[in-house]
């Protein structure tokens, strides 16, 4: 058995789930403000994949990639560096995307769809979104093209 290929299958399926997931969230989002009715239930719905599969595949894909950095590659590798600068950006981005996904919630079964509160939260998620869909497009360009800067 070759334990490197399984830790990095497991690292790149996490990928996988994680990023994949979060792809998704635009347009849970978009379905359920043209929809009105199902508004709450798409945002709960993110919460729910956000909390219960994109962050616990994010842990895993991080002690996954900390494992093969310390037992296969040189931690102090430039792509590894970076990859983990870039992480750790998108994980506290996600962790403001979280708590701003909750304020949101919050806020419409409060005031509803057209309330200044929930606006102005469904704005901020939208700018955390797009924020953290580039820094996780930059990380995986990282990991697949090992740049040697």
């Amino acid at each position: 058995m070759n334990w490197f290929l399984l830790l990095k299958s497991l690292h790149v399926l996490s990928a996988i789930v994680a990023v994949g997931a979060n792809a998704t969230y635009g347009i849970w989002s978009a379905f359920g403000k043209r929809s009105g009715t199902e508004l709450g239930f798409a945002l709960r719905g993110i919460k729910v994949v956000d909390d219960r599969m994109a962050n616990p595949a994010y842990g895993v894909l991080l002690v996954t990639g900390l494992i093969m950095a310390f037992t296969t590659y040189d931690i102090v590798r430039t792509f590894i560096l970076i990859g983990l600068g870039l992480f750790f950006v998108a994980a506290v981005g996600g962790r403001l995307y979280s708590v701003t996904l909750t304020k949101q919630i919050e806020a419409l079964d409060r005031g509803g769809a057209q309330s200044a509160e929930y606006t102005a939260l469904d704005a901020r998620a939208r700018g955390i979104g797009i924020f953290l869909a580039v820094a996780l497009v930059a990380v995986v360009f990282v990991m697949v093209f090992k740049p040697q800067v």
